[in-house]
């Protein structure tokens, strides 16, 4: 394990009165939860596999270790007070050695047994029900035709940003779409492909002992299976977001969560408002609370991993909207265009600080507040445009 940025033996770290968190994974999940942590104080050790990731850029203890090791896990685990995560790829096995040793890890093994399957997660959301899109796991190509077409053909673990999906609308579709995502060798499920009217989300934190904040319902705009545009508020109808705040808390409580997660919605042509599925985490969705709400989702998250009281999610604006910087091919991570990005007024850039740009790569995002979800869309997609990765 190689550790950097200290002038003291971290492998047998006294209690301070400073508080210490540990973060496996080093993206910008991890960065904006460090920069919220430095706020408050609280030292923060990042374990990531390889060099050059973008929580490194701040005064953190760097940590280059395999997260899925249970013994390179006890060692950060005996560093610090709280291990979190900012993905759901860390095996359920080595969380579970980092529990049994006596190290908090929060959200649990048991949380992250639940979620990082998304086939399981849509299970236990349904045994307590919450409305799901028509699903079933698919073991073979016959179960897969069995549950009809179209429908969308989804990889149970190691998904993220459309990677780990394939739409199918036809029965002649399938072969291409399973070996695509190699379903010989990866466990599959297969759900309904809905008519959709909306895509909207929340964050909600819950705390150590049940407390909850919910965060605005967003409306999110994917393209290519990734979040392109959030806005705030969603402008659905009242009663559409108070359903959706009320399933997103139900939700989280299933599942035990301790810490910020951001759950996924359909608002279907028909109606039906269904769960589509969540993160067990910090989400792109929320990084609009940055600048738009009185207690960021990082802050959140934070304090609710901590044990300390939840913040207010109360907007600072009547609106905002977010747009993701996406790489538009493979090059370093550099952006270009960021002077003239910077000049547009109300716009907040924020740019990762990836290493490698590739294509669809999220490199950055911009957020404006405004008096309406468009008119901070028009801010935060003018100073966007000129920024461009990977050219």
């Amino acid at each position: 394990m190689l550790s950097r940025n200290d002038s003291h033996d971290l492998t047998k770290p006294e209690r301070h009165a400073v508080p210490r968190l540990g973060v496996l994974g080093g993206g910008q999940l991890a960065k904006m939860t460090a920069l919220a942590a430095a706020q408050m104080g609280c030292e923060v050790f990042v374990l990531e596999r390889q060099p050059e990731f973008p929580a490194d850029s701040l005064d953190t203890h760097s940590i280059i270790a395999d997260w899925d090791d249970p013994q390179q896990l006890l060692q950060l685990g005996s560093m610090v007070d709280v291990v979190t995560l900012e993905n759901e790829f860390v095996s359920i096995e080595a969380l579970e050695a980092l529990s049994s040793a006596g190290h908090i890890v929060r959200p649990t093994a048991a949380t992250m047994k639940l979620v990082r399957d998304k086939y399981l997660q849509k299970l236990t959301l349904a045994d307590f029900g919450l409305p799901v899109p028509r699903f079933s796991a698919v073991p073979d190509r016959a179960a897969a035709r069995r549950f009809g077409f179209p429908a969308v053909l989804k990889k149970r673990c190691h998904s993220y940003d459309g990677k780990g999906n394939a739409t199918v609308r036809t029965a002649g579709e399938l072969d291409a779409a399973w070996a695509r995502l190699d379903g010989d060798h990866n466990p599959l499920y297969v759900e309904e492909l809905c008519a959709l009217r909306m895509e909207l989300a929340v964050i909600v934190t819950r705390a150590v002992d049940g407390d909850m904040v919910c965060y605005p319902v967003v409306e999110t705009v994917n393209r290519d299976h990734i979040c392109h545009v959030v806005k705030v508020p969603s402008g659905v109808p009242e009663p559409v977001a108070t359903l959706v705040a009320d399933m997103a808390r139900r939700a989280t409580a299933a599942l035990c969560a301790v810490g910020g997660f951001g759950i996924e919605f359909f608002l279907c042509e028909d109606g039906r408002v269904l769960v589509n599925e969540i993160a067990p985490r910090v989400h792109n969705t929320g990084h609009y609370t940055i600048e738009a709400c009185v207690c960021s989702q990082f802050e959140n998250h934070l304090r609710a991993v901590m044990g300390w009281p939840l913040g207010l999610p109360e907007m600072r604006a009547p609106a905002a909207a977010m747009v993701n910087l996406l790489g538009s091919g493979d090059g370093p991570g550099t952006p270009f265009g960021l002077f003239q990005a910077l000049s547009v007024p109300g716009a907040h850039v924020h740019v990762y600080g990836k290493a490698r740009s590739a294509r669809g790569r999220k490199m950055g995002h911009v957020t404006a507040l405004g008096p309406t979800a468009d008119a901070a869309l028009a801010t935060a997609s003018k100073a966007a445009n000129y920024i461009r990765f990977g050219e």
